[in-house]
């Protein structure tokens, strides 16, 4: 193969040329929780590693990158590059209807009361997706949770609030659940519970809410991602009808 030309041609972008074509393209993201992720996307294997080591050389540590569990050649390239599984996340799919999904007869708890999404007030929701996060950082750490794609300025973690449902109990917000749908289907990009509100039917209220919501709107089913140490949330949503059609390695450079 000819000599390749790594260049940092954005920057969020690199690209490798060889003979005045491109043979490949890297990215890089900023999360809203800080995590930098690494993407590569290669014509020929080989450009693989000069990309990477490029791209490693110029950014700050840690860093982070998504392979699918089941792509055993790129979570060896990666491992090669000095890359370790950081945590295992679960896909998941769940069917909207309430017959699948058997969520039809969910009872709200006692004193307890569901905001759709875009009735918050935006100043209490985020205050508590502040106060969730920092209950989160404090104990498993916000690294646990799925990785956000959603883009902001800095420090904003709340980019979009018309996506957020909000559980309110006794006039206090306790929870939420962020529901963005794409097409013909949505994704739970987040549902989380205030610490002292736990384990109450809370997330369950919240989960038959977002899925009821979808399936009068025409969305048939909603996908999600769960840590796999977070036995809870597992429970959850597959005692909701979820199936597992695959999942993901984070992948972490220190």
């Amino acid at each position: 193969m000819n000599t390749v030309t790594i260049t940092r041609v954005a920057t969020t972008q690199w690209e490798a040329v060889t003979d005045d074509r491109i043979v490949g393209r890297g990215d890089v993201s900023h999360r809203p929780d800080g995590r930098l992720f690494l993407s590569i996307d290669v014509w020929q294997d080989a450009v693989f590693d000069q990309l990477a080591t490029a791209m490693l050389a110029e950014l700050p540590k840690p860093l982070h990158t998504l392979v699918d569990e089941t792509d055993h050649d790129l979570t060896a390239r990666w491992a090669r590059l000095g890359f370790t599984v950081g945590r295992r996340e679960r896909e998941y799919v769940l069917p909207t209807d309430p017959r699948e999904n058997g969520l039809g007869a969910s009872h709200l708890p006692a004193g307890v009361t569901i905001l759709p999404a875009g009735e918050a007030d935006e100043s209490r929701l985020r205050a508590l997706d502040h106060a969730i996060r920092e209950e989160v950082e404090a104990t498993v750490g916000w690294h646990t949770m799925p990785a956000e794609m959603l883009r902001g300025p800095a420090g904003d973690t709340l980019v979009d609030p018309s996506k957020y449902a909000v559980a309110v109990r006794d006039g206090a917000y306790v929870g939420l659940v962020r529901v963005v749908p794409i097409r013909t289907r949505a994704r739970i990009g987040l549902l989380a519970i205030r610490a002292d509100q736990r384990r109450q039917g809370i997330g369950r209220a919240l989960l038959a809410h977002a899925l009821g919501a979808l399936h009068h709107a025409g969305i048939d089913s909603a996908w999600a991602e769960v840590d796999e140490s977070n036995t809870a949330a597992i429970a959850l949503v597959e005692g909701a009808g979820a199936r597992r059609p695959g999942g993901y390695l984070e992948l972490v450079r220190p």
